[in-house]
């Protein structure tokens, strides 16, 4: 059930990535910057405005902090990660 709200988020939006995020996150701002540097662009989900989506992604990524992090760009989404992890990923798939 989790994972397929992900792939409808993921099917509905026609960006680069899906950000899930919340307020006053330092790396929220910080991979929305990486993201707009490299020229990408992304729909952003945030659990503050949304929180009954908080657990679903969760279940989904077993990620639980901000931001999750899904490369919509092909087929399938990709989960990503957080911000740490989404530098590497983009210097690997450029």
């Amino acid at each position: 059930m989790s994972e397929e709200i992900l792939l409808e988020h993921a099917k509905t939006h026609s960006t680069d990535f899906l950000m899930y995020t919340g307020q006053f996150c330092g790396y929220c701002s910080a991979a929305k910057r990486l993201l707009n540097s490299k020229k990408l662009t992304f729909t952003e989900i945030s659990f503050d405005e949304q929180p009954d989506m908080r657990k679903p992604v969760v279940e989904a990524t077993g990620h639980r902090t901000v931001p999750v992090i899904l490369d919509i760009r092909g087929e399938q989404p990709v989960f990503v990660g957080g911000f740490d992890q989404l530098q590497p990923y983009l210097r690997q798939s450029s």
